[in-house]
């Protein structure tokens, strides 16, 4: 039986301890509960390759494998974010039920036999994930006030090696693709368990809030929340093309090299993308000290250079195309849970769960974009080019976040450190 649900605490508690007893077990609880959800995310990009012959799939069907996720969690979010689910509903009970459904849908991808229908069981994945990853950030804000941008930097670390977990298992070699996938639906059900077992809400549990529509305009009409939007989207309109098409990148800079290997390829991944939990925990201890703007601008910063110079890499030495990945990787992913933070800070309690999502939403609508481009600039200008067209999203990112600390909001950030 589960256990119960903990009435909601409002946020002005002023008796509240601002370090609570539990708070690191909590975000233990939460992280492991996000890693082992979000691992169906990538399943389907992880054996692309595979699927590209079975299913006789061109470049721009292959991008859809991961685009379908990307625009049922669009989906989902907005549902989610119209509904106010997260601000009227138990959010654990949401993250629960949402990483069971996505594991089922998930399931029934490694038994689809046609692209028509595997695109639809990634759709519908990613729709379900939409409960799972805004849901976790938000029970997360619920127990830290202070060090709140370290704990969402290692909640979004564990995202990234969800994410990159497909490629190892991909990497072990020998394991045909369905069992890849539903190895990935086996560790989401297990984050579905863990979450019942060990997740609740903190002592700075946001107030249940009324079903409002117009919350979730707040993230364009308000400025600060505005311009930490900008900075996501900037983020966002790289991330996920590094994450999506890194390995095939790899894969053919190995065949350029004489030295093809569906396993290197693989693991090579899997490095660039768990490296974005270093670079997570490292942002959120530092902005937590120095303030999130400044942290968020310099990570954008070195990830916009790698967009620049990755390309002219393609078919060096494995050891260097790796090394530089995985810094891309690091700095790709270290600014995104500091924009999650600010949302948290400069957003009515009331509506906390509207804005992270909203904001998402918005953020995976663009990656749809890049997503698509990258195989298209490939075939068109070559690997050396393809990867510069995300460096104009960390540029964007880092201009807003200058321009935030230079507002009043920034006061609200970090404890006043903008």
């Amino acid at each position: 039986m589960a256990p119960p649900e903990p009435a909601a605490r409002c946020t002005t508690n002023t008796a509240a301890d601002a370090r609570p007893a539990g708070r690191w077990r909590a975000l233990a609880w939460l992280s492991i509960a996000t890693l082992l959800g979000m691992t169906t995310w990538f399943s389907g990009t992880a054996v692309v390759r595979v699927l590209r012959m079975d299913w006789q799939l061109s470049a721009g069907q292959a991008a859809w494998i991961t685009i379908a996720v990307q625009i049922g969690f669009v989906t989902g979010s907005l549902l989610v974010a119209l509904t106010n689910l997260l601000d009227v509903s138990a959010p654990r009970r949401v993250l629960i039920v949402s990483g069971f459904a996505a594991a089922a849908c998930n399931a029934g991808f490694a038994f689809a036999t046609s692209p028509g229908t595997g695109f639809a069981l990634r759709f519908l994945t990613g729709v379900f994930l939409a409960g799972v990853y805004p849901t976790g950030l938000k029970l997360l804000a619920t127990w830290f006030r202070e060090q709140r941008g370290t704990a969402l930097g290692i909640m979004v670390g564990a995202l990234a090696i969800g994410s990159a977990s497909p490629h190892l298992l991909n990497g072990l070699g020998g394991l045909p693709w369905q069992i890849v996938v539903l190895g990935t639906s086996v560790c989401s059900v297990v984050g579905s368990l863990v979450a019942w077992l060990g997740v609740h809400e903190g002592p700075f549990a946001f107030p249940r809030a009324r079903f409002d529509p117009h919350r979730a305009g707040a993230a364009f009409r308000e400025p600060g929340l505005r311009l930490a939007g900008l900075g996501y989207y900037g983020h966002m309109w790289e991330l996920y093309a590094l994450w999506g098409w890194f390995e095939v990148f790899l894969a053919d800079s190995l065949q350029r090299a004489g030295h093809p290997s569906r396993t290197l390829a693989s693991l090579g991944a899997f490095m660039t993308i768990a490296a974005g939990f270093v670079g997570a925990w490292w942002a959120g201890t530092l902005a937590d000290r120095i303030g999130r703007t400044r942290v968020a601008a310099t990570a954008m910063m070195i990830s916009c250079t790698c967009c620049l110079i990755v390309g002219f890499t393609f078919g060096a030495p494995y050891p260097l195309v790796v090394g530089l990945g995985v810094i891309w990787g690091a700095s790709a992913l270290a600014d995104s849970a500091q924009f999650s933070t600010m949302a948290t800070e400069l957003s009515d309690p009331e509506s906390v769960g509207t804005t992270l999502t909203v904001q998402l939403a918005t953020g995976f609508l663009l990656t749809t974009a890049t997503l698509w481009l990258i195989p298209v600039a490939r075939d068109a200008w070559s690997w050396k080019w393809a990867f510069a067209l995300l460096a104009p999203g960390p540029l964007l990112g880092t201009l807003a976040m200058i321009r935030l600390r230079a507002r009043p909001e920034a006061a609200r950030i970090a404890g006043g450190r903008g």
